[in-house]
């Protein structure tokens, strides 16, 4: 058996002190293996730099995954290309700077994740349903038992769940990711894939979705698009523990997280 933890959408410096203060022996207490983070919105609550990918990957997070908000920074095309752990969207058309996915060995055990990207209510990408087939075929060509981890970066519930339905069986788990608000639906699918529609928000605490509460307030009473600011302050990790049998790649429990 192995254990993966996948922890949700990582905001701003909240959610990076969080992860410091608390990963180490989160990862000590679950016995997680391979440990991947969304990190699209680490600094500063849209996008990330090098400076907080650096400092994600010296905690023991292995890939960081991201989404729409992956493009914010400058310089973000270059450091997608220079960081082969470091995730954008699969489904992102051909000719996208990076990866959409990674291959790595722990302990004796292949691993490959996959970024993917919904549609529904974000951009009109490429299909992440056959930029998932692609992938597996891909993987499955190289590395015939890895076990394979999705990341949905998506909107709607609909989609998350019927991509994880699509891939049950032949994926060892999909979370999603996105909305930053855990969903309570974990349950391991009929042919054995592990699935929660959304892993929630590392950041923090008092806010609205990790943005300060009173500009969302405001922006809800004026419709008004006011910036949207990180807010401060404490923070919980949320995401999910995943343990894999590894001789039949399927999913045998789900834990969701909140530390």
């Amino acid at each position: 058996m192995v254990r993966v933890l996948m922890i949700g959408d990582v905001v701003g410096e909240p959610g990076i002190k969080a992860l410091n203060a608390g990963l180490p022996e989160l990862v000590r207490r679950t016995g997680a293996s391979l440990v991947i983070a969304n990190g699209e919105n680490a600094s500063g609550g849209f996008g990330i730099t090098k400076a907080e990918s650096d400092r994600l990957f010296s905690l023991g997070i292995h890939v960081i995954t991201s989404g729409n908000h992956i493009w914010e920074k400058k310089g973000a095309a270059e450091l997608l290309d220079a960081t082969p752990h470091l995730l954008r969207p699969a489904n992102y058309p051909a000719g996208a700077p990076g990866r959409g996915g990674a291959m790595l060995e722990i302990d004796g055990i292949s691993f490959a994740v996959l970024n993917l990207q919904g549609r529904e209510g974000l951009y009109m990408i490429d299909c992440p349903f056959r930029s998932a087939d692609a992938f597996i075929a891909a993987v499955r060509t190289e590395r015939p038992d890895a076990l394979i981890l999705v990341d949905f970066h998506a909107e709607s519930n609909e989609e998350k769940e019927a991509l994880g339905l699509y891939l049950d069986g032949r994926v060892a788990a999909v979370a999603g990711t996105h909305t930053h608000v855990q969903t309570a639906d974990e349950r391991i699918l009929p042919k054995g894939t592990g699935y929660l529609t959304d892993l929630g928000m590392t950041g923090p605490d008092n806010s609205v979705i990790g943005v300060k509460s009173a500009i969302c307030i405001k922006r809800s009473l004026t419709q008004i698009p006011i910036k949207m600011e990180p807010a401060e302050g404490q923070a919980t990790i949320h995401g999910a523990l995943f343990t894999i049998d590894c001789a039949t790649g399927k999913c045998i429990a789900i834990e969701r997280i909140r530390d």
